[in-house]
């Protein structure tokens, strides 16, 4: 029984900590920066006359 209680107790202790972390991280929406996406060439947006290397 003191078992149980003691992980109910952690449990609890970490459900209240997650969301309290959550809540603190800053997350929000950012815009993506097709620059760094996988599969995109930087040829294919060069300007004429410039090489991107």
């Amino acid at each position: 029984m003191v078992l149980l209680i003691i992980i109910s107790a952690i449990v609890i202790w970490a459900i209240i900590a997650t969301v309290l972390e959550v809540r603190r991280d800053g997350y929000r929406p950012t815009p993506t920066d097709w620059t760094r996406v996988a599969g995109r060439d930087s040829l294919q947006q060069a300007e004429s006359g410039r090489v991107y290397r």
